[in-house]
């Protein structure tokens, strides 16, 4: 992953607050969700919205990019659910999500990449757009982030409103 500044949630208007279980994959591929956020700004509608495949593709690039990477890559990103609807984003080792203000570091890291993404800059919103944002416009309905071991943290991309 390429280091950068970590300004992605400057721009969203998020809230975290405690949220209960209720989430078929917690304890599978993370430990239980002990806090969550919203995350509601849209920037671009999509319609009509990107399908399971669309997602699947963009997170199976997104994996191909970091094994081709000359270093090993930090965090697993896939998509589960029936739609692919959920994204989860998983530290590999024990210093990268350490905290869930690492976490949201690396949020921002991959918010730089995507702002040079062709689709960002033609849609004039590469100096605005979050990977949250990115991740809404392709129709993902939650990310899950996660340390691994002890903690992971729930943002819901909601509509405004």
């Amino acid at each position: 992953m390429r280091r950068a500044a970590a300004l992605l949630l400057a721009a969203a208007t998020l809230v975290a607050a405690p949220v209960a279980a209720d989430d078929q994959r917690e304890g599978y591929y993370y430990p239980a969700v002990s806090s969550e956020e919203a995350f509601t700004r849209t920037l671009v509608p999509i319609d009509p919205p990107a399908g399971r495949d669309v997602r699947v593709g963009f997170v199976t690039t997104v994996t191909k990019a970091q094994l081709a990477a000359p270093e090993a890559p930090r965090i697993a990103i896939f998509a589960k659910g029936g739609e692919a609807e959920h994204m989860i984003v998983v530290a590999l080792d024990d210093a990268v999500f350490s905290t869930l203000y690492r976490a949201r570091a690396v949020m921002a890291q991959l918010t730089a990449n995507a702002r040079g993404s062709e689709f960002f800059v033609n849609a004039g919103i590469e100096a605005t757009a979050t990977w949250f944002d990115l991740a809404k416009m392709l129709g993902f309905e939650t990310i899950v982030l996660s340390d691994g071991h002890h903690w992971a943290h729930r943002v819901v991309l909601r509509p405004e409103g």
